[in-house]
């Protein structure tokens, strides 16, 4: 325990002086990813739920901050907690749906879904179409200080980032999260110990979905724009790839995931559509090398050392 706190710190620690040595809006984006896999590992990595359509919460919380920031002329604070909401109140319709089935179904029946959102989003007029929502304002936080600096903003990514990890960490290891344990490893036994499963699969939907939705939000505000990209189905296959390259069900992997395709998208951006091949490459030789992610095999190794 303590080695790990030791960990958490350092990781910290270089948080706080990663912009002086990397631009800030790389590392922005690559925060928001990895929050947004973090989120879909709690569903994937332990609760047992895959779904294809997550992106969908990303780009509301997106849609909703931008329109809130920009439209509506809301604070900061306020857009941002305006997407994650609206995130969660779409996770817990979809969610409500889709627990219904199980398996590959329900991996269907949640791509199926996203694919509705897209077209809404597509059609609807505030989300300015295939232009997306440009302009969005980061505004001031807290009305004084203001955001319009690179690296002001990204201590402020930085924070939400951290507290979105922590929340996550923190169901994972309460009472709830071994509840979610217990479902993903054997549903049936969990149902004959008298728990409501359903309940408890749509509880960690929504809040898989709320802190999509905070990433969202956040990436929205940083990079002044939402747009399409972030409500396909290729956003939600980039964030199982994240997934499984960090390693499912650890608390670290998808962050590293996250990072190691946002880094590969950016530094192989003159590749053009080549950069589809290489991550495709990437994903390969994860899967058949590295079965349980970059992080799972080091965890692994370091635990057979010991």
């Amino acid at each position: 325990m303590r080695n790990q706190r030791l960990l958490y710190a350092a990781l910290i620690l270089v948080g706080l002086i990663a912009p002086l040595a990397v631009y800030p809006v790389f590392l922005m984006k690559a925060l928001c990813f990895a929050l947004f896999a973090c989120a879909f590992n709690l569903l994937l990595g332990y609760t047992g739920l895959l779904s294809f359509g997550h992106a969908m919460f990303l780009g509301t919380g997106g849609y909703m901050a931008g329109y809130a920031a920009k439209s509506v002329g809301l604070p900061t604070e306020l857009a941002i907690v305006a997407g994650t909401l609206s995130a969660a109140a779409l996770g817990f319709v979809v969610g409500s749906l889709a627990i219904r089935r199980q398996g590959i179904y329900f991996a269907m029946v949640t791509l199926a879904l996203s694919q509705m959102v897209y077209f809404f989003y597509l059609q609807a007029k505030f989300t300015g179409g295939e232009d997306g929502l440009q302009g969005v304002p980061r505004g001031k936080l807290l009305g004084s200080l203001s955001l319009d600096n690179d690296l002001t903003f990204y201590y402020v990514v930085f924070a939400l980032c951290v507290f979105g990890f922590w929340l996550t960490y923190r169901t994972i290891h309460s009472p709830f999260g071994q509840i979610l344990k217990s479902i993903r490893e054997n549903e049936p036994r969990a149902i004959s110990l008298g728990y409501d499963v359903d309940r408890f699969k749509l509880l960690a939907f929504t809040l898989s979905s709320a802190l999509a939705g905070l990433a969202g939000a956040t990436k929205t505000v940083a990079l002044h724009l939402a747009s399409l990209s972030d409500v396909t189905w290729q956003a939600s296959g980039e964030v199982v790839l994240m997934t499984l390259l960090g390693g499912v069900g650890t608390i670290l992997g998808p962050i590293v995931g996250a990072f190691v395709v946002v880094a590969l998208e950016n530094y192989l951006a003159d590749l053009g559509s080549w950069v589809t091949v290489v991550m495709g490459s990437v994903f390969v030789v994860c899967v058949l090398a590295f079965r349980r992610g970059v992080v799972g095999e080091l965890a692994a190794l370091i635990k057979r050392s010991f």
